[in-house]
């Protein structure tokens, strides 16, 4: 698995090159977009494709050759493959086929973005490109609001700005965000504000709607606890059996914790559960 660069060709590294040059055949998601790389380096490795509507196929075809004692470089179009881009089905397949797997790291546009965001949330969740539409969209947004993580999305330039509109509309405005464009290529933009900061800069300039993009979202900000809280695990199914008095009674003689407490944090959860 051979990481290859995302724009600058200077971030190819010296073993990815010598594996490509070793290798007997190299699987690539466009020949064309491989092949004017590997002109450029004077690497004349023949190439099959391996895309989205092949993987499973070629995948079978390339492990027996790899059986055979054949050494198979698997690359993407750009960055590391197998990271919204094909390569995992041929990963799998062989892991299952008891077929050594080498990744050769290098440029991937999700750890790139994630260096240039600045955000000190210790954790990532990568999430790819999302729904096309936009309500699939709002509907995939919805759930991922509240979450505590640093969120990484890849999104197609033309469609950009519907997707920072529809990131104002479910997350807020004031959300913030880095809006990476055509990272390490010549025209690289990396821009860090709120969503509607960045919403309204790439509508104002046509040209931060072309080229790929890398969205990271900062963490959502902690919620207050509601008092009582810790005692939703004992609460909550004692509710689902009994009124709401005897499942306090009974909580308060189980928790020795305050009936109040308990009585107001019962009725919260009664409330949320009607609703």
């Amino acid at each position: 698995m051979v990481a290859t660069p995302i724009g600058n060709r200077g971030d190819f590294t010296s073993r990815a090159l010598d594996v490509l040059r070793q290798a007997d055949v190299i699987a690539a998601e466009d020949t064309r977009v491989t092949g004017l790389l590997l002109k450029h380096y004077g690497i004349s490795t023949p190439m099959v494709s391996l895309r989205e509507h092949n993987e499973r196929g070629m995948a079978e075809k390339l492990v027996s050759r790899m059986q055979a004692g054949e050494v198979v470089a698997q690359v993407s179009d750009a960055g590391t493959p197998a990271i919204s881009d094909p390569g995992a089905v041929l990963v799998a397949t062989a892991h299952a086929a008891g077929v050594p797997v080498v990744p050769i790291p290098g440029a991937s546009a999700l750890t790139t973005a994630l260096s240039a965001a600045g955000f000190t949330a210790p954790h990532a969740l990568f999430y790819g490109f999302l729904q096309p539409k936009s309500g699939q969209r709002k509907a995939e947004l919805a759930q991922l609001q509240a979450l505590p993580f640093q969120i990484v999305f890849y999104e197609a330039p033309h469609r950009i700005l519907e997707c920072l509109a529809d990131l104002v509309e479910v997350l807020g405005p004031s959300r913030e965000a880095v809006l990476c464009r055509e990272l390490t290529k010549t025209f690289e933009t990396i821009r860090r504000g709120s969503l509607a900061e960045l919403h309204a800069f790439v509508a104002a300039d046509s040209n931060q709607q072309r080229g790929e993009c890398v969205l990271v979202l900062d963490a959502a900000a902690a919620q207050p606890k509601a008092a009582g809280d810790e005692y939703d695990s004992l609460l909550l199914p004692l509710l689902a059996e009994l009124p709401l008095k005897q499942a306090v009674a009974l909580a308060v003689q189980i928790s020795s914790a305050p009936r109040n407490l308990l009585y107001e944090r019962a009725l919260q959860l009664k409330k949320a559960g009607d609703t």
